[in-house]
């Protein structure tokens, strides 16, 4: 059973930056699509980014694109999430997940086999 475990949510003022991170444990993380989630408060779950098993193919949603980059360590067993120019809509809570299909991250997310349980940003204007 995978097991992931976010970190580095916390309270930035606009235009700011923040690095999530997640680790995984439990399984063969080099072997499985990654993707950043968030949810805000009353809206549904949205995929943020992700990123395929080896790093070479990623996607960015188009309200992060330019701002936000997703990595990956297979030594580390760590994804990450660097975001810059945080703006106030940028607030939610971010969800690491992870499957052996980078298909399902991006298309069928409620089919996801992995999830972390969330940090929270918190953007001020």
């Amino acid at each position: 059973q995978v097991q992931l475990v976010e970190s580095g949510g916390g309270l930035v003022q606009a235009g700011g930056s923040l690095r999530l991170s997640c680790s995984a444990s439990g399984g063969t993380f080099s072997t499985y699509a990654m993707g950043w989630f968030r949810q805000a408060p009353g809206k549904e779950r949205e995929l943020v980014a992700a990123i395929s098993w080896n790093g070479e193919n990623t996607y960015s949603a188009e309200s992060v694109t330019g701002r936000f980059a997703i990595s990956r360590d297979n030594a580390k067993n760590t994804v990450y999430l660097q975001m810059n120019s945080l703006k106030p809509e940028d607030t939610a809570v971010y969800y690491c997940a992870g499957d052996q299909m980078l298909y399902t991250i991006r298309f069928d997310h409620e089919r996801v086999d992995y999830w972390g349980k969330g940090t929270l940003v918190t953007v001020s204007s």
